[in-house]
């Protein structure tokens, strides 16, 4: 009785030692942006304030998947430089109501090693805007070092899919586009 408990308890500890998780954290110099259309100009809007987090699963050293991935964005942290067109986007986000714009992935799908501590993440998540919650399909790259993790890809979306009318300005003469791409290259630190 008394080996079989030893044995269970040295291939215990031996499964702790093995696999581990790593959190980090969002940083402020992660850089965020919306791309997008007008019947005029092209125009961008970067987020000023962001925060998230992410959890890497590894074993006896190795990376071995994303755990977890999220990030949250203040809407009205977007600005584009323009005070009106920064109004015209938050009353088209109705930041009175719903003041954040938040990911989660849900699931990783596929996990590619490709060298030197970068991988190719193809994963699943729900992207919450202006209170309608979707879940898209989004690819990515992470580049892992000892203490940083940096996650950089891009996301074509349609504003119409989460029920937001595309913003305009001038009585109407000045029309954005419904199609925008989400762009990051974020940081994140132990």
């Amino acid at each position: 009785m008394r080996s079989s408990i030893s044995i269970a308890l040295v291939l215990f500890l031996f499964v702790l030692g093995t696999a581990q998780s790593q959190n980090f954290k969002m940083q402020s110099s992660s850089d965020i942006k919306v791309e997008g259309t007008s019947n005029i100009h092209d125009w961008e809007l970067n987020a000023e304030k962001k925060s998230g987090s992410a959890v890497l699963e590894s074993e006896d050293g190795k990376i071995t998947g994303l755990q977890s991935l999220q990030a949250t964005i203040p809407a009205e942290s977007l600005k584009s430089g323009k005070g009106g067109m920064d109004k015209n986007t938050y009353k088209a986000l109705n930041t009175d109501k719903h003041k954040n714009i938040e990911f989660k992935l849900d699931e990783v799908k596929d996990f590619q090693d490709t060298g030197n501590g970068t991988y190719n993440v193809k994963g699943v998540g729900t992207l919450k805007i202006a209170g309608v919650s979707k879940q898209i399909p989004l690819d990515f790259t992470m580049k892992v070092d000892a203490n940083s993790i940096k996650i950089s890809g891009e996301k074509p979306l349609n504003m119409t899919d989460f029920k937001i009318d595309p913003p305009t300005a001038m009585f109407g003469t000045i029309t954005t586009g419904e199609d925008v791409i989400i762009k990051f290259n974020t940081n994140f630190t132990k």
